[in-house]
């Protein structure tokens, strides 16, 4: 089942769970003047998600389609709403859209923005945050959309399971257990912890968000800042810091 829910101002949660992730697969519909869609979704349920998003705005006008990083529940759907809207732009950033997306990912040029670049879609700004390896893959990129203080923050915070649409708990507990978990499967791996992440969180945290789109799992509204920070904290205990170099011999 897919369900909608406003987890700001005009920003949409629009979620899926499947069984055999057991986990859910978010979008979220931004409504403006020029309507932006973050993270396409997987082309399995782009019916689902394209019906939810029809009761919205009529999905002719989506304008712009963001994501992360390059992956098939981030952008897999994309021609899908390309070929419905007639308008619809790839927003990423500049390496994903050199490396991988323009050949083939999309069906028209994507707008591959630079770090701290803004996109406009009438009442809303959203500034782009070149993020490489966080959450993973070298192009990653997010969005805060600086009105609402909406961080679209793609697979940060990840945890499993049919849960709420919006909360004010701990979410860097359940994100824990479930890298823990993780770490012992075919799915491990799958975050970095290297030498820079800890300076991208910081920046992330820095923004002060008032509210976290995450894309699996339940939208957070509590102080991001010190989940962020928490984050990097679980991230460190569960991955291990980064070894610094020993410095050459004089």
């Amino acid at each position: 089942m897919t369900t909608v829910t406003e987890i700001a101002p005009d920003v949409y949660r629009i979620s899926t769970y499947l069984k055999a992730f057991k986990m859910q697969f978010n979008q979220f519909l931004v409504r403006d003047d020029e309507p932006l869609l973050y993270h396409s979704g997987l082309q399995r349920i782009f019916p689902q998600v394209h019906a939810a998003t029809a009761k919205l705005v009529d999905p002719k006008k989506i304008r712009w389609v963001g994501f992360s990083h390059y992956e098939a529940d981030e952008c897999g759907a994309l021609t899908r709403w390309q070929a419905i809207s007639p308008a619809a732009e790839a927003v990423c950033s500049k390496v994903a859209k050199y490396v991988s997306v323009d050949d083939s990912g999309s069906s028209r040029p994507a707008r591959g923005m630079a770090d701290g670049e803004v996109l406009e879609t009438g009442r809303y700004r959203f500034r782009f945050l070149h993020t490489p390896h966080v959450p993973h893959c070298w192009e990653a990129g997010m969005l805060f959309e600086e009105s609402t203080q909406t961080l679209f923050c793609s697979d940060l915070f990840t945890h499993p399971g049919e849960v709420e649409a919006y909360t004010t708990s701990d979410v860097v507990g359940r994100f824990k257990q479930a890298l823990i978990e993780d770490q012992e499967g075919p799915f491990a791996n799958a975050y970095p912890y290297t030498a820079q992440t800890a300076g991208i969180l910081n920046r992330l945290g820095e923004l002060e968000p008032k509210t976290l789109a995450i894309m699996h799992g339940s939208a957070f509204g509590g102080d991001c800042r010190q989940a962020i920070g928490d984050l990097d904290t679980a991230m460190r205990e569960v991955l291990g810091a980064p070894v610094e170099p020993v410095p050459a011999a004089a």
